[in-house]
Order: C-alpha cells, then sequence, then structure tokens
C-alpha cells in the first residue's frame, strides 16, 4: 500500500503531460456566474485530474463581480453569465488581450416544486394563480434581465410585477422556489435539468437576447500558468461535452 501511495503523484504527472508538468502545477481563481455552479465544479475537477492545477471556484452574480474585480478582487478568470460584463473589463483595461470567448449559450426556465404548477406552454403566467415569482435581480444577473424580457414580451409583466421576489443570483432564485418560498420563479436550466419532479417550461430563445456566456482571463493572471490552463481546459472536448450535459450550447 506504501508503494502505490508513494506513486500516485508520478501517475497524475503523467496523466497532466498533455497539459503541463508537475513542477509548474498551480492555482488560479476563478468567479463563477451561479447559474453555471454544478457544470463549472464539474470541469474543475476534470481540469485537476488532467493537468494538476487547481482552480478555485467563487459563485455569485456576474454583476456583483465585475464590481468587486473593478476595485481589485483577487481573480484570475471570469467565467460571467453575459458577454456584456466581459467586454466591459476588457474596455476597461482589465483582462489579457483576446483572452475573451463564449463557453456557453444559456436556457432559461419557468420552474416550480410543485409537479402540476407549471404547464409546458407557460399559460400559467398568464393565469396568475400563484402569489410569488422569484427571478434573480435584473440589475446583476443576466438570467434576470432575460427573465424580464421574457415577461414583457408575453404582456404579463404589469399584472405580474407586484409579485416578483429577487434574488441576488440566479442561485438565490433557486433557492426560493426549491425551498417553496416561492411557488414558482425564472431560473436557468442547469440548475433543474437534472432534478427530478417539479414541473417547467422551458422559455422560448426568441422570447429574450440571447444569454450568451463569456469567460475572460484578467491582467492579475499575467504569468498564472494554472490560469491559461483552465481557460483552455474549457475549450476542450471533455469540458464542452460537460456543458451540453447540463442544457447549455456551444460554439
Amino acid at each position: 500500500m506504501t508503494h502505490v501511495l508513494a506513486l500516485r503523484p508520478l501517475l497524475l504527472c503523467l496523466a497532466a503531460a498533455l497539459w503541463g508538468s508537475c513542477l509548474s502545477a498551480a492555482t488560479t481563481r476563478v468567479a463563477v456566474a451561479a447559474n453555471f455552479t454544478e457544470p463549472a465544479r464539474d470541469i474543475a475537477a476534470a481540469f485537476a485530474r488532467a493537468t494538476g492545477h487547481r482552480a478555485v471556484l467563487s459563485f455569485g452574480s456576474s454583476g456583483s463581480f465585475y464590481a468587486q474585480m473593478r476595485q481589485g478582487a483577487p481573480f484570475d478568470l471570469f467565467l460571467s453569465a453575459d458577454a456584456d460584463r466581459p467586454k466591459q473589463a476588457e474596455r476597461d483595461g482589465l483582462t489579457v488581450p483576446g483572452s475573451r470567448f463564449t463557453y456557453a449559450v444559456g436556457r432559461l426556465v419557468l420552474y416550480s416544486a410543485d409537479p402540476k404548477l407549471v404547464d409546458p406552454r407557460g399559460a400559467v403566467l398568464n393565469r396568475g394563480n400563484f402569489d410569488k415569482l422569484a427571478i434573480a435581480d435584473p440589475a446583476t444577473a443576466p438570467y434576470g434581465s432575460a427573465a424580464l424580457q421574457t415577461l414583457n414580451k408575453l404582456g404579463v409583466y404589469p399584472a405580474i410585477a407586484p409579485k416578483i421576489v429577487k434574488g441576488t443570483s440566479i442561485g438565490q432564485a433557486y433557492d426560493f422556489v426549491a425551498t417553496r418560498a416561492a411557488p414558482l420563479g425564472f431560473v436557468a436550466l442547469s440548475q433543474v435539468i437534472t432534478r427530478p419532479g417539479g414541473s417547467r417550461w422551458v422559455v422560448p430563445q426568441g422570447l429574450h437576447a440571447p444569454i450568451e456566456q463569456q469567460a475572460v482571463e484578467l491582467k492579475v493572471a499575467t504569468g498564472n500558468p494554472a490560469a491559461a490552463a483552465f481557460l483552455q481546459y474549457l475549450r476542450s472536448p471533455a469540458a464542452r461535452a460537460i456543458i451540453r450535459r447540463y442544457g447549455y450550447q456551444t460554439r
């Protein structure tokens, strides 16, 4: 058993040969939009096995992360739920030139833990037979903005506005619905795609602007091999397969 344990680091190094050597193993700090929590965890675990590097993940709203980065928060990478904030970070001179790309395109879902509440066409929004509707804060969370666009496009926003409860992120909006603090809410497909039960309506993409999620490397990561390797891994077939498994589209 002692000999097997002693060999384990060597085996990890050999497995990481395509992505970098053990001598250069490092850690990267990644700010991740809350909707991407589960896929990011799976990708980070696969990344560690493949490269020997480690990704430390923080989850929250894209708007909050952007504000933190402008104040010097020590993140190496930013996986946003939109394209606007990575582009703005680029304009602000915070990013490594040429590092920005779309890693996923998200889908919005109207979801309830009640298996009978949400119908396959989302007509529950017209009926209005509920007292609360959870969404992420549109000011800081792209999925909240998409929810607001959907309500307006359907023409139901004026009637539903008094019932809206806002989460600070899509993660909190989902918690409101999962714990039944709100009977239904707009969440990310990735949050419920593996969850059994409940009822849901996958919102047609024509009802809101595309949820194009972009990643970018920040200048503070310059010289960190783990940061560059993580972005490279995020583009790999293995990572893209994980992303698609959670209901996202990839380009």
